[in-house]
């Protein structure tokens, strides 16, 4: 399977990146639209103006699910995704997580 996500735009190095730790939970940032679409959907972060395709389904349902889950293997689980399969989501996550497109949860212990 090829990649799940798509950034048109070049990703840009950040100050103080948050590690992507896929054994938390991880949520939409609050200035991000979702819009789905036969393919996939259209992320819109309306802080950083960037804009992201989410390319099958099954990751749409992951990111839309991850605020319902402790963390993010447990919300890969539930959208079908095995453990043998999590890899292309946990790479797509973390980009997504590198973009600011997704943010830790503030309740994880």
């Amino acid at each position: 399977m090829r990649g799940l996500l798509t950034v048109p735009a070049p990703a840009q190095a950040r100050q103080g990146k948050t590690l992507f730790d896929p054994d938390r939970g991880w949520r939409l940032h609050p200035q991000v639209a979702v819009r789905p679409e036969p393919f996939g959907a259209l992320l819109y972060h309306f802080g950083t103006r960037k804009l992201s395709f989410l390319k099958n389904r099954t990751i749409l349902e992951v990111v839309r699910s991850l605020d319902d889950h402790a963390d993010v293997r447990s919300a890969c689980r539930a959208a079908g995704v095995d453990d043998g399969g999590l890899g292309p989501y946990l790479h797509a996550l973390g980009v997504l997580a590198d973009s600011q497109m997704l943010v830790p949860r503030e309740d994880h212990q």
